[in-house]
C-alpha cells in the first residue's frame, strides 16, 4: 500500500511539473498572489489525495479537468490575499445570499447564515500563525458555486441541530430540573465487521453526498426541501439518493468481503436489524450527534430496498 502511495505521489509530481506553467497561467495565479511553487504544492496535495492508483495519463486528465481558475481564487482567499477576497465577494456575495435565502426563507436569517459562512471562508490565524479557512478544502473538482451551496447547506443543518438540542421549558420540571431520559435497552452483540464496512463506505462520501444523505435519512427532509437547499431540481436529488443507496450497498458488501465474509454471509449480515449493530452513522457522515435507532434503520432499510 505504501509503495503504491509513493508511486502515486511521484507520478503526481511529474505531471504537475509538466503542466504547471499552463495551469498557473490558466488560473491567473499571479493576479491573486499565488507563486508557481505555492500552486504546485496545492496541485500535488489534491492530486495525491484523488488520483491514487491512476496512470500518469489519468492524472494528467484529472488536472486538466479541474476548475483551475476557481481553485486558484479559493486557495488565494484561504491564504489571506485581499485582492482575491475582493474578487470572491464580487462574484459570489449575491449568489451566496440568494442560496441562503432559499434555505432559511427569511431575510434576516439568510443574512445571518451568509455572514457566518463569510467568517469561516475568510478564515483566521491560529496561535501558531497558521491561517485556517474553509476555502482551503476546495479542490476544484466541481464548481466553486456548487461547493459553496453545499457548505452553506451543511452549516444550516448544523445550526438546526444545535437548536434542537436545547432543552425547552416544557421538558423541565417545576423546579427547573430536566426530566431524565429512560435508560436505553442494552444492544445485543452483532458482527463488528458490518459496522466497520459501513463506516468505511460512508467515509468515502463527498461533502455534498453526506449533506444529501443526512438531510433525507437522518433529518427527515423531503426531496423538495433538499432540492431547494442545494438549488437543484427535485428529480436530481431523487436520482442521487437512488444512486447513493445502490453504491453504498455495493461498497458495504465489498468491505465485508475484504473482512473475510462470503457473498452469502455478507448478504445475510445486511439483513441484521441495525438496532443490534453498534455503528455510529452520524459520526461516519461527519455530523455532530449520535444517531437514533430509528434514523439508522431508515438508512439501512433504504440500502436493502435498493439492492435490486
Amino acid at each position: 500500500m505504501r509503495m503504491s502511495s509513493n508511486r502515486t505521489i511521484s507520478a503526481v509530481q511529474s505531471v504537475v511539473n509538466e503542466l504547471l506553467a499552463e495551469l498557473h497561467t490558466r488560473g491567473s495565479c499571479e493576479s491573486v498572489g499565488l507563486t508557481r511553487e505555492s500552486f504546485a504544492a496545492i496541485l500535488c496535495e489534491i492530486g495525491a489525495k484523488h488520483t491514487t492508483g491512476a496512470s500518469e495519463s489519468g492524472i494528467r486528465i484529472f488536472f486538466l479537468n479541474l476548475r483551475i481558475d476557481e481553485l486558484a481564487l479559493a486557495r488565494a482567499c484561504a491564504a489571506g490575499n485581499n485582492s482575491a477576497w475582493e474578487i470572491f465577494l464580487t462574484r459570489y456575495r449575491s449568489k451566496l445570499y440568494q442560496a441562503a435565502l432559499r434555505i432559511a426563507r427569511e431575510d434576516s436569517a439568510a443574512k445571518d447564515l451568509a455572514d457566518m459562512l463569510y467568517a469561516d471562508l475568510y478564515g483566521m490565524n491560529t496561535r501558531d500563525g497558521e491561517r485556517v479557512s474553509k476555502l482551503a478544502s476546495y479542490t476544484g473538482r466541481g464548481s466553486l458555486e456548487g461547493w459553496l451551496r453545499t457548505v452553506l447547506a451543511q452549516e444550516y443543518v448544523n445550526r438546526y441541530r444545535r437548536t434542537k438540542r436545547l432543552v425547552s421549558l416544557d421538558e423541565e420540571s417545576e423546579d427547573g430540573v430536566q426530566f431524565s431520559a429512560p435508560d436505553p435497552e442494552p444492544a445485543r452483540s452483532a458482527d463488528p465487521r458490518l459496522a466497520q464496512a459501513t463506516d468505511e463506505a460512508l467515509a468515502s462520501l463527498s461533502d455534498e453526498e453526506r449533506t444529501v444523505l443526512s438531510a433525507y435519512y437522518l433529518d427527515g427532509r423531503t426531496l423538495a426541501e433538499i432540492a431547494r437547499i442545494l438549488g437543484v431540481h427535485e428529480s436530481t436529488i431523487s436520482r442521487k439518493l437512488d444512486k447513493l443507496a445502490k453504491a453504498l450497498r455495493k461498497q458495504i458488501l465489498a468491505g465485508l468481503g475484504r473482512r473475510g465474509m462470503s457473498r452469502r454471509q455478507a448478504e445475510e449480515a445486511l439483513e441484521v436489524d441495525v438496532r443490534d449493530v453498534q455503528m455510529d452513522i452520524r459520526r461516519s457522515l461527519a455530523q455532530e450527534r449520535p444517531p437514533t435507532a430509528f434514523s439508522e434503520k431508515r438508512v439501512e432499510a433504504r440500502v436493502r430496498e435498493d439492492s435490486g
